[in-house]
């Protein structure tokens, strides 16, 4: 296991720890790697009306947008399950605006780890370049 693995788990299950899901009672981390050298981390934070809810991955990538990170090449999902749980398909196309050969990797408590990059999660994305940019 690399060292940036262990960076990026850890900082995805250190994200978990702060999740706010009174509803779901299901928390997530997420840790996101960029070409730029920051990593962050974001947990999902719901809410009761449910649609201003917004995902672990979602939030660490918002959150290194806003300090001027552009080029994604890592994401680290943790859920405290026994199978790893992968991300929905609406970060799923957030990943692919920022980094469309971005590595995802799914870590939980069990042994089992989902890893691949971004195409194989999201097949047919669609980015930037559809608009010429």
């Amino acid at each position: 296991m690399s060292s940036l693995h262990e960076r990026l788990v850890a900082c995805a299950k250190d994200a978990a720890a702060h999740a706010y899901c009174p509803y779901s009672h299901f928390p997530v981390g997420a840790a996101t790697y960029w070409a730029e050298g920051l990593l962050s981390g974001g947990c999902n934070v719901e809410n009761v009306a449910y649609g201003p809810s917004v995902c672990a991955e979602r939030n660490a990538i918002h959150h290194a947008v806003a300090k001027g990170m552009r080029v994604l090449t890592h994401v680290v999902v943790y859920t405290p399950t026994l199978e790893p749980t992968t991300p929905c398909g609406v970060c799923l196309q957030v990943i692919r605006e920022f980094g469309p050969q971005a590595e995802i990797v799914c870590v939980c408590d069990g042994p089992a780890e989902q890893r691949g990059v971004l195409s194989e999660f999201l097949p047919y994305s669609f980015g930037p370049e559809v608009l010429g940019r």
